[in-house]
Parts: C-alpha cells; sequence; structure tokens
C-alpha cells in the first residue's frame, strides 16, 4: 500500500473513532489540517482548525506575545488553548475524548533562516500533556518535503490517541519528545470538583499569585518581607488558568512546581480573578506588585465599572488584605500611592514604597537571557 493511501486508511479511521480536537498550527502544518480534511467523516473528529500564521495573530490567540514563536514552550500553551476550546464547542463530549493539538514550524523558505528548521508538535488532553520536537538539517529537504514529514508526525500522533497505528516518515534527525502525566488532583482541580490544591495541609493565610516563569530574586525578596510582616507563612500561588494568559499545559504546570524548594509552600487554583480567588481564601493577605493591582483594576475584565467595584465588595465581606509592592510596570515605576482605589475598599490595600522595595528581576526578561531550547 502507498504511503498516501496508508495514511488516508489511518486518518479514516480516527475519524472514525471516539476523538474530538481543536488543531492549531502556525508557521506550518497546513497539509497536516489540509489532509485530514480531505478524507471523509473530518466533521465527526475535527472540532476547529486554525492557521494563525502572521505573529500578531499568535499573539492574539494566545492573549500574548509569545517568547519564541516556534518553541515547545509555544505549542504546549497552544494545544492547551485548543484544548479549553474543545470543552466549550463539545460540552456534552466526554472530556476524556477532547484534546487539542497545538504545532509550531520554522520550515524552509526562498529566504534564508539564520535557525534551524524545526518543528514543534504539542497534545494536550485531560489527563496528559505531550510534546513532539524536531530539529531538521538545512538543505536535505525542500519545503514540501518538510511539510510532508511534518504531517506524518501530526497523523503518527492523532493515531496514537485514538487507538490506531501510523509510523511517521523516517528521518537521520533525532527526535525529542515527552509526556508529562497530571497528578490527580490536578485533573479534579481542571473538572472544578475542587477549587484549589495545596502542598501542605493547613490554611494559607497569605497568598503570593503569580506565573514563577521563573522564580526570582524579587520574588524571594517580596516573601521574606511579606512573612516579616504579617508572621505567616507565604503560599505561592500558581493559577492553571488566568483572564490575560492561556491555559498551563500539564509541563508548564510541572515545571513551575518542581523549582520550588521543599520548604516552600505552594496553591494551584483555576481562579483568574482576586474576587475569586477572595471565595476560596477567605480572611488571607494576598501579596502583588502595583503591575498586578493595575491589571486588578483594568475594566475589560469586567462587565463595567460599577461591576467591577460590586465584585470587589467581596474583600470586605472575606476580610481580604493586599501587600502591594512597588513594581515597574510599561516603562514606569508604580507603587501603591500611584494606584487610584475605589472608596469602599480602600482600607484593604497596604503599599510599600521603593525605599522598603525595590527591585528590577523580571522573569521574561530571564527567559530571553536563557533563550529557550
Amino acid at each position: 500500500m502507498s504511503y498516501i493511501k496508508q495514511r488516508e486508511k489511518v486518518i479514516s479511521a480516527i475519524h472514525k473513532s471516539q476523538i474530538k480536537f481543536v488543531i492549531v498550527s502556525s508557521g506550518g502544518g497546513s497539509e497536516a489540517i489540509s489532509a485530514l480534511l480531505k478524507v471523509p467523516g473530518a466533521s465527526n473528529s475535527v472540532l476547529e482548525a486554525h492557521i494563525p500564521y502572521a505573529r500578531e495573530s499568535i499573539d492574539y490567540y494566545l492573549l500574548r506575545k509569545p517568547d519564541l514563536y516556534c518553541s515547545r514552550d509555544t505549542s504546549l500553551r497552544i494545544a492547551a488553548k485548543a484544548y479549553s476550546a474543545a470543552k466549550k464547542i463539545a460540552p456534552k463530549i466526554n472530556h476524556d475524548d477532547l484534546f487539542g493539538v497545538g504545532i509550531t514550524a520554522s520550515l524552509s523558505t526562498k529566504k534564508k533562516k539564520r535557525g534551524n528548521h524545526r518543528f514543534h508538535i504539542a497534545l494536550h488532553t485531560r489527563k496528559f500533556s505531550r510534546y513532539l520536537s524536531v530539529n531538521l538539517k538545512k538543505g536535505l529537504r525542500t519545503r514540501s518535503e518538510e511539510e510532508d514529514l511534518l504531517s506524518s508526525f501530526v497523523v503518527s500522533e492523532l493515531s496514537k490517541i485514538s487507538g490506531s497505528h501510523f509510523a511517521p516518515q523516517p528521518l537521520t534527525e533525532e527526535v525529542f519528545a515527552e509526556t508529562i502525566y497530571a497528578d490527580d488532583p490536578w485533573i479534579d482541580l481542571v473538572d472544578e470538583k475542587i477549587n484549589f490544591v495545596s502542598s501542605s495541609k493547613q490554611k494559607p493565610e497569605v497568598v503570593f499569585p503569580g506565573a514563577f516563569n521563573p522564580v526570582h530574586l524579587g520574588h524571594r525578596k517580596m516573601e521574606k518581607i511579606a512573612k516579616d510582616m504579617t508572621g505567616s507563612k507565604v503560599y505561592f500561588e500558581v493559577c492553571i488558568q488566568n483572564v490575560d494568559k492561556p491555559p498551563m499545559s500539564y509541563k508548564h504546570v510541572k515545571d513551575t512546581l518542581d523549582q520550588f524548594e521543599q520548604s516552600d509552600c505552594w496553591v494551584l487554583t483555576k481562579a483568574g480573578k482576586f474576587p475569586e480567588k477572595a471565595e476560596i481564601f477567605k480572611g488571607c493577605t494576598f501579596v502583588i506588585g502595583a503591575d498586578t493591582l493595575l491589571r486588578m483594576f483594568d475594566e475589560r475584565f469586567y462587565a463595567s465599572k460599577s461591576e467591577m467595584h460590586r465584585e470587589f465588595e467581596i474583600f470586605n465581606v472575606n476580610d481580604n488584605n493586599f501587600l502591594v509592592f512597588g513594581r515597574e510596570y510599561q516603562g514606569k515605576f508604580y507603587t501603591l500611592e500611584d494606584i487610584s482605589i475605589p472608596e469602599h475598599i480602600i482600607t484593604r490595600f497596604q503599599g510599600l514604597d521603593k525605599t522598603q522595595f525595590s527591585d528590577s528581576s523580571s522573569s521574561s526578561n530571564i527567559r530571553k537571557e536563557k533563550g529557550e531550547q
């Protein structure tokens, strides 16, 4: 049987299986989407297909500018976002049968490229995240051949989930792949059976929300000051689905938690907004930077200004307070004094000025300096 016929047979089996998915590709992978849609029955498995080709389109899809547009990290974030979309598109389908596919690629073009030709394929399901990365040798294949190779790997990955089997095209380059399985409590959190996962059985009294990608010296300074001021252990809170960021893959969750020390305490939540956090952690103090406070008062995340103010009343009801550290935001250093606080919650906020805390550490700058594999 020819390669094309074999691929069509496997794709047909994928379409006939129980799985349903959203697939998103950028920079390459359009041949994979085309191959899937050409085979009859595609509407049974393909819920949605996107090709955000321009960088601005990726920014829009991910609600942020990625560190690298073609990377393992970006593919994982796209896959997690695609899985979230699949659940919204097919809410009545068993979530075990839904998943998202994210593809980023930098393939051969007429212009000479500085970096390697490469592609990254990521899958995100209810129970695991998986990625596969390949660096291609320049000049070994045409653009069409690289697309066809990428397509074969996409179909191969889909076939594994559907219960069929398809071997990708052989290649001499090394394939890097990893599957990260979610802990059961993570799955319960995603399914909203619980509202947080904690490293400790004690109730958090001080919560420090952040992405911590990575944890840096500024975070540690804020932790120490907050502990000294409150007399309580500080819990790092990682939200797996923020309002202004894509959902986290299990790879990102694992990498974030693995960097904490054994003596650290952490919590995982799905509470993207502070009124939601206040409902979970009643009576606690939140440790935040002034940059976070500015975003917290961003009316885009609320139905209206009056609705935003009504939501903030929960801080009074649940006795939540805030320690606000000075931080740089869009080129300017802000403290609590620079931010207008609604009158009915103003007593809930205590600020530290530049003499009490000043640190220019930035997770995004650290990632840029380190580079991403």
